[in-house]
């Protein structure tokens, strides 16, 4: 019997931890999303209510094609660009070590920090975009002031919200983002393009496989469990992004005429500044089904094309 009360009670500070700091606040905060529960506590029990003035709610909808759309762009572009970066790396050229500290500095770098810069990179009058965008002789660009879609500055047209596409505000910050996060999956795809054998290599090369072919045929099936990790974390992550969105372009309402404001930003503004506890929990929920559904989607329709065996 102690036998197999031994591992529980090596496990009980870990779980206690677990429990008091992680379960217990989630069961509360649901309870909550049921009330209107404001900064003095309990007002009174709503039911479904908040749930339904969610729904009604222009700014949420706003908010969640806001996050939709930094999603969108974020992971696609995250995914192409470590990608060929790793594969660069993974050719044997000198001082890989180097390389790899390099691209990894982002990473552990402070979030803020890296926002701060950025937003002086995106100065309208003193960054260093403008700078080179002037010397090539474009005009300049409010990167962290311009409302517009990206494809309604590029189309000339004007567009309904939705298919707008993400303001340049976002934009820019998606490109900050991208940069951050870049050296985290370029080293998850160095590990992936160092675990396939070169014998599938040599097999291609010999039945006439040029580099293409080899990277189509070889390189993406047997990276694709390394692929699908990076899209699944890559994509929560995205849709959980908060500190750019607010270092950038904050405070309230979220850049400029909200086109920055994304789900876990208005959750914030709701919960802690207006202190609408009941309402912003009730956000929190429905975002978690949305990542829930959205990370479930993934699993069932992307792990089909995942070849586990080597």
């Amino acid at each position: 019997m102690k036998r197999y009360i031994a591992p529980f009670l090596l496990l009980l500070p870990a779980l206690t931890l677990l429990l008091v700091f992680k379960v217990l606040p989630i069961i509360y905060a649901f309870r909550l999303s049921f009330y209107d529960w404001g900064i003095a506590g309990e007002k009174g029990f709503l039911g479904l209510g908040n749930y339904i003035s969610l729904f009604k709610d222009p700014f949420f909808w706003q908010a969640l094609i806001n996050t939709f759309y930094y999603a969108i762009f974020t992971v696609p572009l995250n995914l192409i660009f470590s990608l060929t970066i790793a594969i660069l790396l993974n050719r044997g050229i000198k001082a890989i070590g180097l390389y790899r500290t390099i691209y990894f500095l982002p990473v552990v770098t402070s979030i803020v920090a890296v926002s701060v810069v950025w937003k002086w990179l995106y100065d309208p009058n003193r960054g260093l975009f403008n700078f080179f965008l002037t010397s090539l002789g474009f005009s300049p660009l409010k990167w962290l002031e311009e409302p517009k879609g990206i494809f309604e500055m590029i189309t000339g047209l004007r567009l309904p919200y939705i298919l707008k596409g993400p303001s340049l505000a976002l934009f820019s910050i998606s490109l900050m983002s991208v940069w951050k996060s870049l050296g985290y999956n370029i080293i998850i795809f160095l590990a992936g393009l160092k675990n396939i054998p070169q014998v599938y290599y040599e097999a291609a090369k010999i039945d006439g496989a040029g580099p293409f072919y080899s990277f189509r045929n070889v390189t993406l099936p047997l990276l694709s469990p390394t692929t699908f990790y990076v899209t699944i974390m890559t994509t929560i992550i995205s849709f959980q992004v908060f500190a750019p969105i607010w270092t950038m372009t904050g405070p309230p309402p979220g850049g400029p005429l909200g086109t920055t404001s994304v789900i876990v930003y208005y959750l914030y503004q709701k919960g802690f500044e207006e202190y609408h506890v009941g309402y912003g929990s009730a956000i929190a929920f429905v975002f978690f089904l949305i990542i829930l559904a959205i990370t479930i989607f993934q699993k069932t329709y992307l792990e089909k094309k995942v070849y586990y065996e080597v």
